[in-house]
């Protein structure tokens, strides 16, 4: 049998990453509207654009191009950013998944620096490795954005090079321009000890001790 991406309900303690819907988007906007400079090199929608926004998102779904979560503080109940598997590459035989992508990525600026986005990430390399029993999970940015670039980093997943021109850049007045993306990936040798470093920044976390994950 053929993979079919979907994205099942992911649940931590920082951190509940539901698959996106338009029930998501009330809380999106406002997300997205906290405070927006640090989504220079990332494109978040305004908050006029996210019902527009979420359709996208699902019609990619629809199309087993992503499986899009919304990234959900478990104590409110509250949307506070975005996050999905993407760009999915089967074994030759069509019969698993080989690699994944997790990206567009972004948090509201009350929710980084929280331990929602090491979780986040924790939950979906440990469902892409343990349960889709994936080889790779790869991870991109724009090689200028050097936050990014660090908290990918902090994940344990390791830079492989910049690959120039890739993509279409996001940053405001360089429409129509290519950025060039900075690649990180954990391949599955690596997950047990990725793993591992995961969890003991969350447990530093959750004893208050953690900062920056």
């Amino acid at each position: 049998m053929s993979f079919v991406l979907e994205g099942p309900v992911l649940e931590g303690a920082f951190v509940r990453l539901e698959p996106l819907e338009q029930r998501h988007a009330a809380d999106l906007a406002l997300a997205a509207e906290e405070d927006r400079g640090s989504y220079r090199f990332t494109w978040v929608p305004e908050a006029a654009e996210v019902e527009g926004y979420v359709d996208a998102q699902l019609a990619r779904a629809a199309a087993g191009k992503l499986a899009p979560y919304a990234q959900v503080d478990p104590v409110s109940g509250r949307a506070v950013g975005a996050t999905s598997f993407w760009d999915p590459r089967p074994w030759p035989d069509g019969t698993g998944l080989c690699a994944i992508e997790v990206g567009f990525t972004w948090l509201a600026a009350s929710a980084q620096g929280t331990g929602v986005n090491t979780e986040a990430k924790y939950l979906l390399f440990r469902h892409a490795f343990e349960s889709w029993e994936v080889a790779r999970v790869d991870l991109k940015t724009d090689a200028r954005n050097v936050r990014s670039r660090a908290a990918i980093e902090r994940t344990g997943a390791r830079f492989e090079g910049v690959l120039r021109n890739w993509s279409r850049s996001w940053v405001p007045g360089e429409d129509g321009r290519l950025r060039d993306s900075a690649i990180f990936s954990v391949i599955a040798e690596e997950w047990p000890r990725t793993r591992e470093g995961l969890e003991r920044r969350l447990a530093r976390r959750r004893s208050g001790a953690g900062l920056n994950v």
